[in-house]
């Protein structure tokens, strides 16, 4: 009973800080479009070397991630640049969209 009533108020939390509402994954593909294509991959398979593949990585990673870049927590100037123009929800969407898609390996 005790765990059920941690489990419940846990997640309570998580509703009302808007963390336990879902991102659109499709709204995040448009904006993966957009922004993030160019060096990543439209589905975050990057082909270059040089850029990080992000397919496949957790949510909370690539969100943790795009919000350091944008605070100046995490330096990278192209970084940077791209996440100053993203709304909290278009991380959020970008996150969910990363994570849905297949991490492919490829040999450079």
């Amino acid at each position: 009973m005790k765990n059920f009533v941690i489990a419940a108020v846990s997640g309570a939390l998580l509703v009302i800080s808007g963390h336990g509402i879902a991102a659109n994954i499709e709204a995040g593909k448009k904006k993966a479009a957009e922004v993030c294509a160019a060096c990543h991959g439209p589905d975050g398979n990057s082909p270059a070397p040089a850029f990080p593949k992000i397919a496949g990585q957790h949510a909370s990673y690539v969100e943790k991630s795009l919000n350091e870049y944008k605070s100046g927590a995490r330096k990278d100037p192209i970084m940077a640049g791209m996440a100053a123009a993203l709304s909290k929800e278009d991380i959020e969407n970008l996150a969910a969209y990363f994570a849905t898609q297949s991490g492919l390996k490829t040999k450079y």
